[in-house]
């Protein structure tokens, strides 16, 4: 899948080493914003770091990650995919970031809204989940919102600079969704 479009507003492009340059100017803008919850904000300082983790989610043999950049009346807004599937056990995460201009606006609801329905219909997952620093409550807001249920914390489970933050584990499964 290439593109999705979400609403008249936004619409979703399989994320291009051409549009590192993009992604990596509004990560370098919202740097300070950003980095309060994102840890691979501190390893990114130049845009060949995008275009090398674009590369990294883009290749044939990569068929755990989809990413997808967001659009929002023509303009970058963030980014937003599927992480570490497991077709096993058909499984996925979703994640995502959102310049700090495009809070607000109901951008990432539309858009992980739209991921579940592609997940459970068209790639016939069985469960999404969503993790959430503790405390990120902007974020957190997000698999609330869609009626993710909490299972529980992930302790340590992200490595942040020096310390570790807690994950909020949220799920969807398919049946959740009948």
């Amino acid at each position: 899948m290439e593109h999705i479009r979400i609403n008249d507003k936004i619409r979703l492009e399989k994320a291009k080493t051409s549009m590192a340059p993009v992604i990596f100017q509004t990560i370098d803008r919202d740097r300070e914003y950003l980095k309060e919850w994102l840890p691979f904000v501190n390893f990114t300082q130049k845009v060949r770091d995008t275009e090398l983790f674009i590369e990294s989610i883009s290749s044939p043999e990569n068929v755990r990650d989809e990413m997808f950049s967001i659009w929002y009346n023509e303009e970058f807004a963030g980014l937003v995919g599927f992480k570490d599937t497991d077709w096993i056990n058909k499984k996925t995460e979703i994640g995502y970031w959102l310049a700090q201009p495009m809070q607000g606006k109901g951008i990432i609801v539309a858009c992980v809204q739209k991921l579940l329905a592609y997940a459970f219909q068209k790639l016939k997952l069985n469960r999404v989940q969503i993790k959430v620093a503790e405390g990120n409550l902007k974020s957190e807001a997000i698999p609330r919102k869609l009626n993710f249920t909490l299972e529980g914390i992930e302790r340590a489970g992200e490595l942040h600079g020096k310390r570790y933050l807690n994950l909020k584990i949220y799920s969807r499964l398919a049946s959740d969704s009948q």
